[in-house]
């Protein structure tokens, strides 16, 4: 989950797109034709190992946009494919 955070940072689309799985993962992330965001931090509120292949990860990411603070909370979903861990998906909480 920090990598992807930090890749969302530092704009490495190609980073993102590996490590999403397959059947979920968008055909393009576009993050160049965003408006420009400015990432302030990453909190993990929770992480649980949910079986041999799968976790859950929640976490509250704050950034910026056109001057405008604002957080992404999500309870993302990751299942591991041959040692590696894949994002599949994410809801927000109410």
């Amino acid at each position: 989950m920090r990598s992807r955070y930090t890749a969302y940072v530092l704009g490495l689309e190609n980073y993102l797109s590996k490590t999403w799985h397959p059947a979920t993962r968008p055909a393009s992330l576009n993050l160049t034709e965003d408006p420009t965001i400015k990432w302030l931090g990453l909190q993990i509120k929770y992480m649980e190992i949910t079986g041999e292949t799968t976790a859950t990860v929640e976490f509250v990411a704050r950034y910026k946009i056109a001057g405008k603070a604002e957080r992404l909370h999500e309870i993302s979903q990751f299942v591991c494919l041959e040692g590696c861990w894949y994002y599949l998906t994410g809801t927000y909480p109410g």
